[in-house]
C-alpha cells in the first residue's frame, strides 16, 4: 500500500508539471496573439485613421458620381444659370471688341462696320435656342460618361493627396508572423488561434486543479500519518500551481467600440471592433513593467509585488519543508515556527489574490462606466461599446495555491498539535 501510495502521488506530480509546463506555454502563445490581434483592432487603424475614411468615403462618392443623371429641376436650375452665362459671355465679347477696336484707327472703322450690320439684341434674342443646344449636348449618354469620368479623376487624384504618416512596423511584423497576405485574414487566424487556446488552456487548467485537490484532499482526510514521499508531492504541487499562477495571464482588460455606423449621402459608414485599450499581463509581466520604470517609487512596487507574490510564498513552502523534515533544527527555528505554524491564517499570497480581484471589479466597473457615456443609438448614429475585462486562468491558479497551501500549513499545524499533546518530550517528525 505504501508503494501504491509513492507510485500514485510521483505520478500525479509528474502529470501536473506536465500540465504546468503546457499551461505556461500555451498562455503564452495566446498572450501574444491577444496583443497582435488587438492591435489590428486597435482604433488607430479605423477610427481614427485617414486612410480607412478615405477607403470608405471614396467608394461612397465614386459610387454617387455612377448615379449621377439631371433630373428636370435640376434641368431647369442650370437652363437658367447657362442663359445667365451667354447673356453675361455676349456682353463681355461685345466690349473686348470694343476695346480693342477703339486703340487703332482700322478698329473703329471695323467697330462701325459691326454696328452697323450686327445687333446685339438679337444675338440676345437667340439665348434660348443656344441654350437648348448645350443642354441637349449635356444629356447625351456619350457627354453624361465623359462628365463621370472626370470626375472620377479628379477623385482619385484628390484621394491620392489624402494620407496620413502613420508608420505601420507593427502591421507588418503581425502578417509576417501570421503568413497572412492582409489584415483581415490575418484577423480572421489570430481568433481562431485564441479561441482554441484558450479552450486547450482551460481544459488543462481545471485538470490540473482538480489533480490538486484530489491529492490534498486524499492526504488530509488520511487516517494514517503524513509520510513524507505524500509530503513532498504536495509541496511539489503547490510549487507547480505558485509556477502556473504568477507567469500566466491573471486579467484581461479590454474596452472597444464593437460597433459605429451612420449614413452619409444615404450610404453606410461602419466601423467594427475598434479596440481602445487592452492589456493582457501576468503577475510576472507587471513586475517586469515596473521594474522597468524610470521611477523609484514604482520599482518599489514591483519589489512588492514580487516579494508579496513569490518571495514570501516560496520561503512559506521551504518553511514546511524545513519543519517536516527538521533540517538544521528547523523546528526550534521562531521564524520557521512562525510561517508554519502560526501564519495559516495571514498570508500575503491571499493579499495578493484579494488585490486581483479588486482590480478586476474596479477596471471593470471604471471601463463599463465610462463606456456607458459613449453608447448611442439614433437615426444619425449608432454607437456600441463593450467592456472585455476578465480573468483569466493565471488567477483561478494563483487562487487555488493559495487555498492549498492554507490547507497544507494547517494540516501539518494539527498534526503538530495533536502529536505534542500525546506526548510534549518528543519531537514530531516523518515517519
Amino acid at each position: 500500500m505504501k508503494l501504491f501510495n509513492i507510485i500514485l502521488s510521483a505520478i500525479t506530480v509528474i502529470a501536473a508539471v506536465l500540465l504546468c509546463q503546457q499551461i505556461i506555454s500555451n498562455s503564452v502563445i495566446n498572450q501574444q496573439n491577444k496583443n497582435d490581434y488587438a492591435e489590428l483592432n486597435h482604433v488607430k487603424y479605423g477610427l481614427l485613421s485617414i486612410d480607412e475614411w478615405k477607403r470608405q468615403v471614396t467608394v461612397i462618392l465614386a459610387a454617387e458620381i455612377n448615379k449621377l443623371y439631371l433630373s428636370r429641376a435640376n434641368e431647369r436650375v442650370i437652363r437658367k444659370h447657362i442663359e445667365t452665362l451667354l447673356n453675361t459671355l455676349i456682353d463681355q465679347v461685345d466690349k473686348k471688341i470694343r476695346k480693342d477696336n477703339s486703340e487703332t484707327a482700322g478698329g473703329r472703322l471695323s467697330q462701325s462696320f459691326i454696328d452697323l450690320f450686327v445687333n446685339l439684341k438679337e444675338i440676345k434674342k437667340g439665348i434660348p435656342e443656344y441654350t437648348d443646344a448645350v443642354m441637349h449636348e449635356l444629356t447625351k449618354a456619350k457627354t453624361k460618361h465623359q462628365v463621370k469620368a472626370v470626375l472620377r479623376k479628379q477623385l482619385e487624384k484628390y484621394s491620392k493627396l489624402t494620407f496620413d504618416f502613420q508608420d505601420t512596423p507593427e502591421l507588418t511584423r503581425i502578417l509576417l508572423r501570421t503568413g497572412s497576405a492582409d489584415v483581415e485574414t490575418a484577423r480572421v487566424k489570430l481568433n481562431d488561434q485564441i479561441a482554441l487556446k484558450h479552450d486547450l488552456i482551460v481544459k488543462e487548467e481545471i485538470l490540473l486543479i482538480l489533480l490538486a485537490v484530489l491529492l490534498f484532499v486524499v492526504s488530509g482526510f488520511s487516517k494514517e500519518s503524513l509520510t513524507p514521499s505524500r509530503y513532498a508531492s504536495l509541496v511539489l504541487i503547490l510549487v507547480v500551481l505558485l509556477s502556473a499562477g504568477v507567469t500566466t495571464p491573471t486579467i484581461d482588460m479590454e474596452a472597444k467600440i464593437s460597433q459605429m455606423s451612420f449614413m452619409l449621402l444615404g450610404n453606410p459608414v461602419h466601423f467594427e471592433n475598434q479596440v481602445l485599450y487592452f492589456q493582457s499581463k501576468s503577475i510576472l509581466d507587471v513586475f517586469r513593467i515596473m521594474i522597468e520604470h524610470r521611477e523609484i517609487k514604482m520599482k518599489l512596487v514591483g519589489i512588492l509585488l514580487i516579494t508579496f507574490s513569490i518571495i514570501f510564498p516560496l520561503l512559506k513552502i521551504a518553511s514546511t519543508l524545513g519543519f517536516y523534515f527538521d533540517i538544521r533544527h528547523a523546528r526550534r527555528n521562531p521564524v520557521i515556527r512562525f510561517f508554519v505554524l502560526y501564519s495559516g491564517k495571514w498570508s500575503m499570497a491571499d493579499v495578493m489574490v484579494v488585490a486581483i480581484f479588486m482590480a478586476y471589479i474596479g477596471f471593470d466597473g471604471i471601463i463599463a462606466n465610462q463606456l456607458s457615456h459613449l453608447n448611442s443609438s439614433g437615426e444619425e448614429l449608432v454607437l456600441l461599446t463593450t467592456n472585455g475585462t476578465s480573468l483569466q486562468p493565471g488567477y483561478y491558479l494563483f487562487l487555488t495555491y493559495t487555498l492549498l497551501a492554507l490547507f497544507l500549513s494547517e494540516l501539518l499545524t494539527k498534526k503538530h498539535h495533536a502529536e505534542e499533546r500525546r506526548n510534549p518530550y518528543v519531537e514530531v517528525g516523518p515517519k
